[in-house]
């Protein structure tokens, strides 16, 4: 008899200890752990991810921008991925550890540019590691609908990302020169002919497109230098043109006619340049001159001095 009547209570909610508290009869779910981020309203401003910057503004082939404001994830092994186009990359933990990692890989930053093509995109000013920031790097595949297909980390704190999409399975989808205004098209056929002509550099030629790539909103211009490129680097020559070439050999040329007279009024005997066995003898080595495939930095005009 008891025991009937306790299952009675039991179906009726209550206890022999008095009715259950209020709310007690509910129990929130958690269906998956960490699914939020930085795409997430719903959450205190407190939890969600805190982005170092805002995104760069849509750019590229037209018939992509209706993938802004989308969001794609891909859940591998104890990772949930979300590619959010033109926005950023963020990685969630799937577990119930207290502290699961949650993060941002990388914000929209520009393109990378290949032959006339948009080859990826790329996601910079993630979340710190190290002593750097997370970055990543799309790729566009052809595919039978949107998804993020797969997702890869080739180094540390760096992510390959493949997201599929049949806006991008005609074979000019992706090419940068329809995409451009006509007057940037123009700047780039005299581009074209300049080199034609034999009238520019190979080194000379990347330039100006990349400067033209700047213009169109494409890449970014480099904020600072690297710091290689700053102290005697090869690209700090500044010999762009040949009126700067003859300008800093004349100038080399007043340098070594006062160093000689100097030595000739102290009575030094100085080492001709072409007499490299006393280099040699000396400790210097004469250095050799590089190929055009080695020669860094930016000629941009051709010719003689």
């Amino acid at each position: 008899m008891a025991v009937g009547l306790a299952r009675l209570l039991v179906l009726l909610g209550l206890s022999a200890r008095g009715p259950a508290p209020a709310g007690a009869a509910k129990m929130k779910v958690v269906e998956e752990p960490n699914t939020f981020g930085v795409n997430n309203p719903f959450l205190p401003q407190a939890s969600r991810l805190q982005a170092k910057r805002d995104p760069s503004p849509v750019s590229g082939p037209v018939h992509l921008f209706r993938l802004s404001g989308k969001c794609f994830s891909l859940v591998e092994s104890t990772y949930k991925y979300e590619f959010c186009p033109f926005h950023n990359v963020t990685q969630h933990e799937q577990t119930f550890r207290w502290n699961a990692y949650s993060g941002i890989l990388g914000i929209w930053h520009e393109w990378e540019i290949a032959n006339n093509t948009f080859t990826g995109m790329w996601m910079r000013d993630g979340d710190a590691c190290r002593s750097r920031s997370r970055q990543s790097k799309v790729e566009l595949a052809c595919g039978k609908s949107n998804r993020l297909a797969h997702v890869s980390e080739p180094s540390t704190c760096v992510y390959a990302l493949t997201f599929e999409t049949p806006l991008v399975c005609h074979p000019h989808a992706l090419l940068v020169y329809p995409t451009l205004p006509e007057a940037l098209q123009r700047q780039w056929d005299q581009v074209e002919q300049d080199l034609a002509d034999e009238l520019i550099t190979p080194q000379g030629h990347e330039k100006l497109l990349r400067t033209l790539f700047e213009d169109a909103g494409y890449l970014k211009t480099p904020e600072e230098k690297e710091p290689t490129q700053l102290e005697g680097g090869p690209d700090s020559l500044g010999f762009e043109t040949l009126e700067n070439c003859r300008k800093a050999h004349k100038e080399l040329s007043k340098e070594i006619k006062r160093l000689k007279g100097l030595l000739t009024q102290h009575g030094i005997p100085y080492t001709r340049p072409t007499e490299t066995s006393n280099l040699e003898h000396l400790g210097h080595k004469t250095p050799r001159a590089k190929s055009p495939e080695q020669l860094r930095g930016d000629p941009g005009l051709r010719g003689s001095l």
